[in-house]
């Protein structure tokens, strides 16, 4: 009996696939779900800046695409898988969502990037970490924009471990996004000649690191790394200092550090701090006229993961305008022809596995008496190039690659 209900199940949905396989905008409206974390570790870094960013960039586009206005959806996951799958099924299956941007969470975007695959619509990830994403469960259906943990990893870890900086020890948010980013790091820091002399694994969303961190102080490793993001950091370099790491000769690096962490820590906690990012405001002219806008708009400078869902949303868009169709093959495939060229991106891809492919950044969190100003944070040690920072497309075990 369950094989006969599968059967007929998989034969509406082959025959409603085959029903809109030429429609152009299926119902007359372009919906866009943000679906992120709204009151949580994250909310900072994603949550109303994430659904702020991508409004900005629907009403720059003009609220209509192809003729057809654009509609923003968004809902809070909090940060539990369960309760994220439901809110994408549901907009999927009643609300007709047509793409589903953020997503931050690891644990979170995972499933929703294979439920995306299963309803044939479109994930744009921004807010999620895991090299997984565009790996080994990669998706003809998902964009991973931003970031990922290679990435992170990859910028700094190879930098420290030219400076000397060569024995570590991992702090490690206990999911799939710590996992990843302290396995990605891990293998940088062997391969540039380093070691790793311990672990350590901290639950989601943890207010005591007192142990964790005790444990790393012993270890005497030159570099205590946090493999985690948002308040799980914050929290951790506040009690790092209590703890005098620092002053005992440990290097602290964070390895997903956000503009709004640094800002909450304060410059005189952070100080020397080594930062990886994909976007800082105050790099161009460019750079400054969007994050001046959002600032108004949101109370603090944009995050990377703010930044490029904004670029994110406009060429999303910009791919229905020129296909005339919001049906997901059509819409990734221009999409992955069409190069990134804003205030997020020079000349970025969008590789067969997902990749959107752009510089990083290297960062240093300035002394305070080197800052002008509130969000005068940063200073640029480096720009490494997108092919550089991002893992080699042959090398992720993504099953579309097929060269």
């Amino acid at each position: 009996m369950q094989k006969l209900i599968a059967a007929v199940a998989a034969g509406l949905a082959l025959a409603a696939t085959s029903g809109t396989a030429h429609a152009q905008i299926s119902d007359d409206v372009v919906k866009i779900g943000v679906l992120t974390d709204m009151s949580s570790l994250y909310a900072d870094a994603t949550g109303k800046g994430s659904l702020a960013a991508v409004e900005m960039a629907v009403a720059d586009y003009g609220a209509k695409v192809a003729g057809k206005p654009v509609q923003v959806v968004a809902a809070d996951h909090q940060n539990k898988p369960d309760v994220g799958v439901n809110i994408a099924r549901n907009w999927y299956d009643n609300d007709k969502v047509d793409a589903i941007f953020d997503v931050p969470t690891s644990s979170v975007a995972l499933p929703i990037s294979a439920l995306t695959r299963e309803k044939n619509k479109i994930n744009i990830n921004s807010g999620g970490g895991s090299s997984d994403i565009t790996g080994v469960a990669c998706s003809p259906n998902t964009v991973h924009w931003t970031y990922d943990t290679y990435a992170l990893s990859n910028v700094a870890g190879k930098a420290m471990v030219k400076r000397g900086e060569d024995t570590w020890f991992f702090v490690t948010a206990d999911y799939a996004f710590g996992m990843a980013l302290q396995r990605d790091a891990a293998n940088v820091v062997k391969e540039s000649g380093g070691k790793v002399l311990g672990e350590v694994r901290h639950p989601l969303n943890s207010s005591d690191f007192s142990s964790f961190l005790l444990q790393a102080q012993a270890s005497k490793a030159k570099v205590v790394a946090l493999a985690n993001a948002g308040g799980d950091t914050t929290n951790a370099l506040k009690q790092a200092a209590e703890f005098g790491l620092v002053q005992g000769g440990q290097k602290m690096i964070a390895l997903l550090q956000e503009i709004t962490d640094t800002h909450s820590l304060g410059i005189k906690a952070t100080q020397g701090l080594i930062v990886t990012d994909a976007f800082y405001w105050d790099m161009n002219e460019e750079t400054r006229a969007f994050s001046k806008r959002f600032n108004e708009k949101v109370g603090h400078m944009p995050t990377m993961i703010q930044a490029g869902l904004y670029s994110a949303t406009m060429h999303y868009l910009k791919a229905i305008e020129a296909t005339k169709a919001d049906e997901a093959p059509k819409v990734m495939e221009q999409m992955r022809k069409t190069p990134v060229n804003d205030f997020f991106a020079r000349n970025g891809k969008i590789r067969i596995d997902g990749r959107m492919v752009h510089d990083m950044y290297l960062f240093e969190v300035k002394k305070p008496e080197e800052s002008k100003g509130e969000w005068d944070l940063y200073k640029l040690i480096a720009t490494v190039p997108g092919d550089e920072a991002f893992r080699p497309l042959d090398k992720g075990g993504c099953p579309l690659v097929t060269h």
